[in-house]
């Protein structure tokens, strides 16, 4: 079912400006003031959406917010404090956006647990 709205491509410079006055309008108060903080003439009612942020994730398709949670309650056994929960999510964020920090530390932690298993 088409929308008796013609496309961008198809109206003419004056069918172009009676359509977005018609679109201005029909708007909310609270989105023409948008309109008109950014200036009428600079509003682009044609606009493609902007898509949406890429939610940053590690091989297993979970964001680091998940894989935070899922370690945590793994070892919810165990007590472990505010600052533990805070070390782990912030290790979760820095390893799944690539941080070079945070993958120094994982080394150096893989490191230091085959060290001290020679002792």
């Amino acid at each position: 079912m088409e929308k008796d709205t013609p496309s961008k491509d198809k109206l003419t410079e004056a069918g172009l400006e009676e359509q977005k006055r018609l679109i201005y309008e029909g708007l909310p108060q609270r989105r023409r003031k948008f309109v008109d903080r950014i200036g009428y003439r600079a509003w682009d009612p044609y606009a493609a959406p902007k898509e949406p942020l890429d939610m940053r994730q590690d091989e297993t398709g979970r964001a680091a917010r998940q894989l935070a949670q899922s370690f945590i309650r793994s070892r919810k056994a165990e007590v472990i404090g505010a600052e533990y929960e805070r070390g782990a999510r912030d290790c979760a964020a820095g390893l799944i956006a690539g941080e070079e920090r945070y993958r120094g530390i994982l080394d150096f932690c893989i490191w230091y647990i085959e060290v001290t298993e020679k002792f």
